[in-house]
């Protein structure tokens, strides 16, 4: 008897990896291919049936809370649990472009999922994850959610898998987080005011997404290096660069990288290189005012501990 009371004390825990675009962030909101890769970085969700609504993180405790804990309060929402207690603790930067709120959504649903026998396919719960986040950012493509759920490099919108990177991977965080929403919602501005211009950037991107699957297949670091320093100046031309991630991407480069660019919706947060000297790399951009982050791709997505 002291076991099972024991056994119903514990907590379902359950963990899913953040991620880097190589290429079509912003294009794929607007139909373009993407190339994402999960990184080792997790954000790790504990559930357990409670008497009410418990959310407890690195920002504070809160019942359903859409401020402090958007993500995690849609979750409870959606899934129609009023009687858990969530615990959050992550690797990943808040608004850093490295996928943090798909991989807490992923990770609460996947832990309430387990927690309370909801019965949901891994395939359901990215759908779930990606729902919410449109809800909660009012725009957001199904990469991050897709690659939170399942891990490994993914083309999007195809969902093809492509092969794991070989190469080290050093991420610059610039410290300056930003609002998602915010930034997609800049981006659909200047679409709107030069049509002509913005679309054929757009489709740009997403040339160089298809070029580069072809560089992820062949293993051609200096190629998919190149293609990226590409995607990064299309970027800046959404209007969604600045001074201090260019700062962090040339600082990189001049290191020896095969190529860098902005990770995710820019306006702040994070920068990504490719490189097969981390160390070196990570140096510099630390040098240049970053706080530099060595990883590496991983082939797993959501898991339970």
């Amino acid at each position: 008897m002291s076991f099972g009371l024991l056994e119903n004390d514990l907590m379902i825990t359950c963990s899913a990896p953040g991620k880097i675009y190589l290429f079509g962030e912003h294009a794929v909101v607007y139909g373009e291919p993407a190339i994402a890769c999960a990184v080792e970085l997790r954000t790790h969700v504990s559930a357990k049936r409670s008497d009410a609504v418990t959310i407890s993180s690195g920002l504070g405790t809160t019942g359903l809370d859409y401020e402090i804990h958007p993500y995690v309060s849609s979750v409870i929402e959606k899934l129609g649990v009023m009687e858990i207690s969530v615990d959050i603790s992550s690797d990943l930067p808040v608004g850093s472009g490295l996928g943090s709120s798909a991989a807490v959504t992923i990770a609460t649903l996947a832990a309430i999922n387990t927690e309370l026998g909801l019965g949901y396919s891994h395939r359901e719960l990215a759908r779930m994850g990606h729902e919410i986040e449109q809800e909660v950012q009012g725009a957001a493509s199904p990469t991050d959610t897709f690659v939170s759920t399942f891990g490994g490099v993914v083309e999007i919108t195809s969902r093809k898998r492509l092969d794991s990177l070989d190469c080290g991977i050093v991420i610059g965080n610039t410290n300056r987080p930003k609002k998602t929403a915010v930034i997609l919602e800049e981006v659909k501005r200047r679409i709107k005011d030069f049509p002509d211009i913005m679309d054929s950037v757009i489709k740009t991107i997403g040339s160089i997404t298809k070029r580069g699957e072809i560089s992820v297949l062949e293993k051609d670091y200096r190629s998919l290096g190149r293609l990226m320093n590409i995607n990064h100046g299309l970027l800046d031309a959404l209007g969604v660069g600045t001074a201090e991630l260019s700062a962090l991407v040339y600082a990189a480069r001049n290191a020896g990288a095969f190529g860098a660019k902005i990770t995710g919706a820019g306006g702040g947060g994070c920068m990504v290189a490719l490189t097969d000297s981390p160390l070196k790399v990570a140096s510099a951009i630390e040098a240049a005012g970053g706080q530099a982050i060595i990883t590496r791709s991983t082939p797993l997505g959501v898991v339970q501990e």
